[in-house]
C-alpha cells in the first residue's frame, strides 16, 4: 500500500471518529438491528413460545412512532393464548367466495403456529384535520418499531394482510368504527430456521442529491 493510500485511510477514520465519537447510542448496534429485520413466515416458527412481557415491550415501542398533531392514531388488539381460538373461529364463521375454505385453513395454520397475533388498527381523528395518508404513515412507523424490537429480541415476526383484514367484518370483531381500518395482522414466534439473510439495492439506485 502506498503511502498517500495510507495517509487517506486514516483520515477517513479520523473523520469518522470524530463525527460519531459524541454519538448517544451505539450505532452500530442500531445499523445491525435495522438492517437485520426480516420477514419470517409462520410457517417458520419454531414451538417456543413469546412470553406476554417480550409483547409488551414491542407495543411499549410502538407507541413512540412519529405522528402528526399527536393524534396517536394506532390501535393494536392482541390474541394470545386462548384469544388465538377465538381469531380462529371469527374466520371459520367468515368463510365465502372470496375468503375459501383453503385460505381459511392456512390462516388457521399460521395462527396456531404463532404465539400472538396482533391486529393493526388505524384509530382516525374524529375532526379528520390531519390527512388519512399520515394516519396511515403513523401506523407504519409504529409497526416498524415493533418489527425493529422484535428483531432485537430474536423474534420472527411477519406482517400480513390476508384472510379478512380489509373486510367490514373484520372492523366490527376488532371493535373500531366507520372511518377506522385495519391495516395487517402481525404473527409472533420464535424462528425454527437460521435468522434469513438479506440485501438491498444501493444508495445512489433510489436517492438523488441536490447540491
Amino acid at each position: 500500500m502506498k503511502w498517500s493510500q495510507r495517509y487517506y485511510l486514516f483520515f477517513c477514520k479520523l473523520v469518522n471518529q470524530s463525527n460519531f465519537k459524541s454519538m448517544k447510542y451505539n450505532l452500530s448496534e442500531i445499523n445491525e438491528i435495522i438492517r437485520n429485520r426480516r420477514t419470517i413466515f409462520p410457517e417458520q416458527f419454531s414451538e417456543r413460545k413469546v412470553h406476554k412481557e417480550i409483547i409488551i415491550n414491542l407495543l411499549e415501542n410502538a407507541r413512540w412512532a412519529p405522528n402528526h398533531g399527536m393524534t396517536q392514531p394506532w390501535y393494536f388488539k392482541i390474541f394470545y393464548r386462548e384469544g388465538i381460538s377465538k381469531f380462529i373461529e371469527f374466520h371459520s364463521q367468515n368463510i365465502n367466495e372470496k375468503f375459501t375454505e383453503e385460505k381459511f385453513e392456512k390462516l388457521k395454520s399460521r395462527a396456531e403456529k404463532s404465539s400472538a397475533i396482533i391486529a393493526i388498527g388505524l384509530r382516525r381523528q374524529v375532526s379528520e384535520k390531519i390527512p388519512e395518508v399520515e394516519e396511515v404513515e403513523a401506523v407504519a412507523c409504529a409497526v416498524q418499531n415493533m418489527f425493529l424490537t422484535a428483531t432485537a429480541h430474536g423474534i420472527a415476526f411477519y406482517w400480513g394482510t390476508g384472510g379478512l383484514t380489509y373486510s367490514e367484518e373484520m372492523k366490527i370483531f376488532l371493535g373500531l368504527k366507520e372511518k377506522d381500518k385495519c391495516l395487517g395482522l402481525i404473527f409472533l414466534g420464535y424462528p425454527a430456521v437460521e435468522w434469513p439473510k438479506g440485501q438491498r439495492r444501493p444508495v445512489e439506485y433510489f436517492s438523488e442529491w441536490v447540491e
